[in-house]
């Protein structure tokens, strides 16, 4: 199958599903998950008026990065295309901005999605667009679910999560990541959607920050060694905790390793979980199988002492589809 007709099955089976999502005021989704619909590497993606074409295996050729470009001329004029090549290890740096002949890519965007607003830009120092869409159904979830209730969302990077929570009706929403940089997106994110007052951005490494809100303190110097600086908090319990790590990530503080050692995190976001809460947790390796990491998670509860009375599955939506129905991306609610 050719390239053109891979994308155009695509987009024609994304017909009745993109019809609901504007409905709904959602234009933000796939339109290509090419490792299941004929291309693997090769993903497109709608942000609002932009199309985000990026290639994960290898650089697209030249004649097939105009063959992607001209069948969306095609059949979605109105909308600026973009390419960002993410195939090598050090793309971040190897993939300059300068000299970018896609303008569209560098400038600032707003993609819609449940009727939430979110800034957008397709290329910029960073590797992601600011908006993961494959965890809309999971944002869906939030929205529709956090009204009156205070919100902890960790790793929060542009903090989609959390502004959805606040346009949902949270009291309040601690959004919590290093980066300084992804935070500013998010506080553009809050004043988007009129919901500034009940955003909150915290730069912290996130172990320090849940484990002291958890109550399990940080110390300051650990093996004889003075920790770096690091936000100071209060115990404290939230309704609606959202936990969604990298799949790797090593600080003084600690490792992130969603494949060998998700517990390290998934037992203090337990103990900062209120009672009667709800603990949304997230793994996105591949190779982790979802019914073992269940068992993981569930383990580690009872070893908690947090008894877990409902739990069920949020997939992603239909343009993400998966051909084992088993997709990468786990999405675990946890009603406690």
């Amino acid at each position: 199958m050719s390239l053109s007709a891979a994308l155009e099955r695509a987009l024609s089976s994304r017909g009745p599903l993109m019809e609901r999502l504007h409905a709904e005021s959602t234009h933000a989704y796939r339109l290509f998950h090419g490792s299941v619909e004929g291309a693997p590497g090769l993903t497109v993606d709608r942000y609002g008026d932009l199309l985000l074409v990026q290639s994960f295996h290898a650089p697209l050729a030249d004649d097939e990065r105009a063959e992607v470009e001209a069948f969306y001329v095609k059949h979605l004029p109105h909308l600026a295309l973009t390419y960002n090549d993410r195939s090598h290890t050090d793309s971040r740096v190897r993939n300059s901005l300068e000299g970018d002949a896609h303008t569209a890519g560098q400038e600032a965007h707003v993609a819609e999605e449940l009727g939430v607003k979110y800034r957008i830009q397709a290329r910029h120092a960073g590797q992601d667009p600011w908006l993961f869409l494959d965890l809309r159904a999971a944002r869906r979830a939030v929205l529709a679910q956090s009204a009156g209730k205070s919100v902890l969302n960790l790793f929060a990077y542009t903090c989609g999560v959390g502004v959805c929570s606040a346009v949902g009706g949270a009291t309040r929403s601690l959004n919590v990541d290093f980066a300084e940089s992804s935070l500013d997106v998010g506080r553009e994110n809050a004043r988007l959607n009129g919901v500034l007052d009940r955003v909150e951005c915290l730069r912290s490494d996130v172990f320090p920050a849940i484990r002291q809100l958890a109550g399990l303190g940080q110390s300051e110097r650990v093996r004889g060694q003075w920790m770096p600086a690091f936000p100071k908090l209060k115990q404290e319990s939230f309704d609606l905790v959202f936990l969604d790590p990298p799949r790797f990530a090593k600080s003084p503080f600690g490792v992130v390793d969603t494949v060998r050692d998700y517990q390290a995190l998934l037992k203090p976001a337990l103990l900062t979980t209120a009672i009667d809460g709800v603990l949304v947790c997230c793994n996105n390796v591949a190779q982790v199988e979802r019914e073992e990491w269940r068992t993981q998670v569930e383990r580690c509860s009872a070893k908690t002492g947090r008894v877990v009375r409902e739990f069920r599955w949020i997939d992603p939506e239909e343009d993400f589809p998966s051909g084992n129905g088993r997709p990468p991306l786990k999405i675990a609610w946890l009603q406690l």
